[in-house]
């Protein structure tokens, strides 16, 4: 009796820690408690639905030139397919740093850069590099949603600090708010330039500020710069935004991410790079040889003709995105109750709608009733509710229809 007692109460025990298992309560703690991306959560309102026209996401219409796609192709069958060195080919590092040489008149050593499969998971290294449990980030906001996910996965806390809107000058960032923001737990200033989604960069000066006070505080600044080629005016020889590898010294606390994605239409390709000091090349090294192992293999080939031979196709897309920028800017005009500042930068409007507070909602509307699907501002940051965000880097045939069915909400 006693033994099928204590069958029954270990069989009852199994089914129940199965159970638990099945309902995830055996993941880590952290993934209980992530917050919602609300971007996903509109995805998946408007999944399956006929005739969307979807500018949610950062991506054009164009597919990757033929000239990437054929040296990928080159590569497979030339037997590129096995594993390489866990932070890149060499001739894809020789690349990168020749492209510095020639784009931004830097002079960077190949070993300072890290290739990473996706700029996503650059973010993801440099992060789980630096944070521990209980550090802290201050992060200049609005932001992509998925880089605050990456620092909560880290179990490290974030500082949001925003940009200052007024439809006069624009965002601004307020330098006080910033360095106020930083305390003895601060480990990393997290700055996105040009950001995703407001298309704010931040100066040479302000990037100078920002490494000096790092630089006096031991503090890492980790900079995204996946859309610095993405600018409509520059200064610069060739078009670009300002680096903070500009102003930096070789061994500053500065890890900056980049992508492959946005300039050469490569968002399916996931391939990325970061730009580090010396001293980083075996810790990235480390983390990275845990996560995939090395980027793929053929890929990379790609990317280097996409630096080699890019020029032309990053010149058309800016050509139409700048075009569309305009187009969008003016019939932004003609609808008073919308407020946006006018991009310098990245291919979003950012824009809110007198009477709207809920952006949420607005987005559902825009889906339910024009068949547009938009991100809802809430989805980058605390301060960000009541605005959207949009793609414009589509055709303009497809960016005319979208603002048409539009228009019917935002009179």
């Amino acid at each position: 009796m006693s033994i099928k007692t204590h069958t029954s109460e270990h069989l009852d025990n199994t089914e129940q820690t199965v159970n638990e298992v099945r309902q995830g309560l055996k993941f880590r703690p952290v993934l209980h408690a992530l917050t919602s991306n609300p971007g996903v959560e509109m995805m998946n309102y408007a999944a399956g639905r006929d005739n969307m026209i979807t500018l949610a996401q950062g991506e054009g219409d164009s597919p990757t030139p033929d000239f990437i796609a054929r040296a990928a192709f080159n590569a497979m069958q030339d037997g590129k397919t096995v594993y390489g060195p866990t932070l890149g080919q060499e001739p894809l590092r020789r690349a990168l740093s020749d492209y510095y040489k020639r784009i931004y008149e830097l002079e960077i050593p190949s070993s300072r850069f890290f290739v990473t499969a996706s700029g996503s998971t650059a973010m993801h290294l440099s992060l789980a590099a630096l944070l521990d449990k209980g550090d802290e980030v201050v992060a200049i906001t609005p932001i992509w949603k998925n880089l605050l996910g990456a620092i909560e996965l880290t179990q490290a806390d974030t500082k949001q600090v925003s940009l200052d809107y007024s439809d006069e000058g624009g965002w601004q960032l307020d330098m006080d708010k910033l360095f106020g923001a930083c305390g003895p737990k601060t480990k990393v200033i997290l700055v996105v330039s040009p950001s995703n989604p407001t298309g704010w960069s931040a100066s040479q000066d302000e990037m100078r500020a920002i490494l000096e006070f790092a630089r006096a505080r031991g503090i890492w600044v980790l900079a995204d710069e996946v859309y610095g080629r993405i600018v409509f005016e520059s200064t610069h020889k060739h078009l670009r935004a300002d680096s903070f590898l500009d102003v930096a010294c070789a061994d500053d606390l500065l890890l900056v991410v980049n992508s492959f994605s946005k300039s050469w239409a490569m968002t399916g390709w996931r391939l990325g790079w970061i730009v580090g000091p010396p001293e980083a090349e075996e810790k990235i090294r480390d983390v990275a040889l845990y996560n995939n192992l090395c980027p793929p293999t053929f890929t990379q080939y790609g990317a280097i003709a996409a630096l080699e031979q890019g020029e032309d196709f990053l010149k058309e897309q800016i050509d139409l995105w700048r075009s569309n920028r305009d187009y969008l800017v003016e019939r932004f005009k003609a609808l008073p109750r919308v407020h946006m500042a006018y991009p310098q930068a990245t291919f979003y409007a950012f824009f809110k709608v007198d009477g709207e507070p809920d952006c949420k909602a607005l987005t559902k509307r825009f889906v339910d009733e024009c068949s547009v699907l938009l991100s809802p501002g809430c989805a980058f940051g605390q301060t960000s509710k009541g605005y959207i965000r949009m793609c414009f880097a589509v055709s303009r045939r497809r960016l005319e229809e979208a603002l048409n069915r539009m228009e019917k909400i935002l009179v």
